[in-house]
């Protein structure tokens, strides 16, 4: 099988081409530094030619209203390309509980993705994923300063990079789901309880205070990033993970 996996050079794609080799298909990665611009429309034509499936793993650059229109213009320019080349299945990675959050520019920008996706005439599947261990460090920066951090009570379920590439070569091998898979992290934490695990591990001294007005997750309501009845759970516990 011919896979064209778009941002196959980032964290999450080039994680998803090498699983992809590993059982035998051809996974191509894309990006700009290859020569294929989503934004612009270049090489695409050409990244699709032949490919049974694309998975788009690519990324605005920020999280902010301007993300709106990166996913609006490089959604339209996949589908369209896709359709164009006979593409069979067309598959993206989002988040767990995106269309409840509509407080978050990012997460609205997110929506919008699936929904250009799945009113275009190409099979698809979207992977929804809790948030990454690899970013909690970046998290707990947002809202840190020398004296201590402050991070909201919000439940997460996080689950590290390595799985989310598997579920997500997992997906572009199969049929089309035409449809979500929901995947997630094997425990819960609350954010603030996540923060304090987390500068323990690295022996940072600060002290993490619950405040649920601070950073970007307190604009998430309630239990929502958190998976519900029939959501894979990924193997890898975040102390697992820190452990390595």
């Amino acid at each position: 099988m011919k896979i064209a996996v778009l941002g196959g050079t980032g964290l999450i794609g080039s994680q998803v081409v090498t699983i992809l080799r590993a059982g035998g298909h051809e996974a191509v990665p894309h990006s700009q530094s290859t020569g294929v611009d989503l934004l612009t429309g270049q090489g695409l034509p050409e990244a699709l030619t032949g490919a049974d499936v694309v998975v788009n793993l690519t990324n605005s650059p920020t999280f902010d209203d301007a993300s709106p229109a990166f996913f609006q213009t490089t959604m339209d320019n996949l589908v369209t390309a896709a359709e164009r080349a006979g593409v069979g299945h067309a598959v993206i990675l989002s988040i767990l509980g995106v269309d409840q959050v509509p407080d978050l520019a990012y997460y609205r920008a997110k929506v919008l993705q699936e929904d250009i996706l799945k009113a275009s005439a190409v099979p698809y599947s979207i992977v929804r994923a809790t948030q990454f261990f690899e970013f909690i460090d970046a998290v707990i920066s947002w809202t840190a300063d020398e004296s201590g951090v402050r991070l909201p009570r919000t439940p997460v379920q996080p689950m590290a990079a390595a799985d989310v590439a598997q579920a997500v070569a997992d997906v572009c091998v199969g049929a089309p789901l035409l449809g979500v898979r929901n995947v997630a992290g094997p425990d819960v934490f609350a954010l603030d309880e996540l923060g304090r695990t987390t500068l323990a591990a690295h022996g940072d001294p600060r002290t993490v205070t619950a405040d649920d007005s601070a950073g970007m997750f307190a604009a998430v309501p309630g239990d929502v990033l958190i998976a519900e009845e029939g959501a894979v759970l990924a193997p890898t516990s975040y102390r697992q993970w820190l452990a390595r």
